[in-house]
């Protein structure tokens, strides 16, 4: 199970075409309400979430949390300590850690990225303390995965499902997102 964290403010592109690309590959992923199961975005676009908070579980059948920035979303995410203990769990078990745009830099002040190649929306790169940081659009770089902005928030997902689903299977899949 891959849970997508959304508190209000997030940013809806990241959150929902990650959602969109991982749900594609035939991945089994779910949006994840913190403060209820309508969460506004950045941009006040409501989505229903498909579990609260309170619902989703923390146990071996978590294979990754994404984190989509957005402001404030992120600060909510990070000011939360349930999401914060999932992030934690993930980590410390080897799951996949993935947060985009401004998220990295909750990953960056958590100490996840030190030493790690990671990105992130300009202005926030002094957040992502001890990491190299990349002007690439997307970063792998061992458990952690870090994107941009939302412009490449389908590269972000497609980066992702290649976790899961292998290069080979990934290629297919983004050829279909850019011919579709």
């Amino acid at each position: 199970m891959i849970y997508v964290f959304l508190a209000d403010g997030f940013e809806e592109v990241e959150a929902l075409a990650t959602v969109d690309v991982l749900r594609r590959a035939g991945l089994e992923a779910a949006t994840v309400g913190v403060g209820g199961s309508l969460i506004s975005g950045s941009h006040k676009i409501t989505v229903q979430a498909d579990l609260t908070l309170e619902e989703a579980v923390m146990n071996d059948e978590l294979d990754a949390v994404v984190l989509p920035g957005g402001m404030p979303g992120t600060t909510n995410l990070q000011n939360n300590a349930d999401v914060m203990a999932f992030v934690d769990y993930a980590y410390e078990n080897d799951r996949l850690v993935c947060a985009i745009c401004a998220a990295p830099s909750i990953l960056g002040q958590k100490g996840m990225l030190r030493g790690r190649t990671a990105c992130c929306y300009p202005g926030f790169e002094g957040l992502l303390e001890g990491a190299d940081v990349s002007d690439q659009p997307v970063c792998v770089d061992g458990s952690v995965i870090t994107g941009r902005a939302c412009g490449v928030a389908l590269e972000f997902g497609a980066a992702i499902a290649e976790r899961f689903i292998g290069k080979d299977m990934a290629q297919k899949l983004w050829e279909s997102l850019c011919h579709e």
